[in-house]
């Protein structure tokens, strides 16, 4: 009893003096909807738009937030949409994701989770501008390699899964981060809302992708479609790798999957959700990763792979660069929109198509 009493009278007058100094931390701000794209050209607004500047510009991000990463966050407050720019590559993209899931000012429980960016787009598929709703996310970099100079002489390539003995060695090993599966009800939704969306097209991306003779997809205009993402850090270009995506592609989705379109970031961006998912603060559920096409994965017929990728990357620049950036835009902000108008339908429900 003395103990308790002594105790009083020592915090008392101190809780006396100090409580006024004392401010409770602000509530964390419901976020909706985090657009997560990867790198802008230059400046957020008025110059050549990259992956961020049309949903910084159109979505009214207005509210910026200092973040101690590539690129500072911004917030449209009256609709709870939150954008980011996480920088290229896996590395970037899962601190990135990590770095915002834990940061106080922000309630991400019931966020969705939109990646919108360009990427390269295999011409069997679909063609330069096409969008594609990923469900399945496959990482090309987790592997065992040997040189193909070295591989023993009845192995197709020297690069292999970890765990395997032998390329395409059935089954695989149980997956370590190589293959992510999306909510496919939401990807389904997600699809089924955009589909017949028109797409921008011009006479540059007409006069490109008539190079692709037998190649039915790649010579449509744009369209939208549901096609799987491949992440790597490495840029790789030209036919026998394309092959290579839609083999790897396939192996780690025990065929389920699709090969469609190559980036960088979004295995890296689903690792950190599934981390963060078990302690409340996001829900790996609540992801969908729409890519563009700004370029195809391999060469037209009659040009060698080396030619067709400088002349995307290291000369001219993406054919469907301007496309891509328009229709990742055009595509992810009608799901956006629909997210934000009927929150209060889609709070505590995840859509999925009927």
């Amino acid at each position: 009893m003395k103990n308790r009493m002594l105790l009083s009278a020592v915090l008392l007058p101190l809780m006396l003096i100090f409580g006024g100094c004392v401010k409770k931390a602000p509530a964390p701000i419901t976020v909706r909807v985090v657009v997560v794209s990867m790198f802008e050209i230059g400046k957020d607004s008025g110059d050549t738009a990259g992956e961020f500047q049309l949903w910084y510009e159109r979505q009214k991000l207005t509210q910026p937030f200092p973040f101690a990463h590539h690129h500072d966050l911004y917030l449209n407050p009256q609709t709870g949409v939150l954008g980011m720019v996480t920088g290229m590559g896996t590395a970037n993209s899962a601190t990135a994701v990590m770095a915002l899931g834990l940061d106080p000012r922000f309630d991400l429980s019931h966020a969705y989770w939109l990646v919108a960016g360009i990427a390269g787009f295999d011409p069997a598929d679909a063609s330069l501008g096409s969008a594609a709703w990923a469900e399945y996310l496959v990482d090309g970099d987790l592997a065992h390699e040997i040189d193909a100079r070295e591989m023993p002489a009845d192995w197709p390539t020297g690069y292999f899964a970890r765990g395997s003995k032998r390329p395409y060695e059935t089954p695989h090993p149980a997956p370590s981060g190589e293959v992510f599966h999306l909510n496919g009800a939401l990807t389904e939704w997600a699809y089924q809302l955009t589909r017949e969306l028109p797409l921008k097209d011009s006479e540059a991306l007409q006069k490109r992708r008539a190079q692709y003779v037998g190649y039915p997809n790649a010579q449509k205009p744009p369209f939208v479609l549901k096609g799987d993402n491949l992440a790597g850090m490495t840029y790789w270009h030209g036919k026998l790798l394309n092959d290579w995506a839609n083999q790897w592609t396939k192996y780690w989705t025990d065929g389920k999957g699709e090969f469609v379109s190559s980036a960088m970031e979004d295995t890296g961006t689903a690792q950190s959700l599934t981390y963060l998912t078990p302690t409340g603060k996001a829900d790996l559920n609540r992801l969908m990763v729409l890519r563009t096409a700004s370029n195809y994965t391999m060469q037209p017929p009659g040009v060698s792979a080396a030619e067709s990728l400088l002349s995307e990357h290291g000369g001219e620049g993406y054919s469907g660069l301007s496309a891509s950036v328009e229709d990742a835009y055009q595509v992810g902000s009608k799901v956006v929109d629909e997210i934000v108008t009927h929150w209060d339908q889609y709070k505590d429900h995840v859509p999925s198509a009927p």
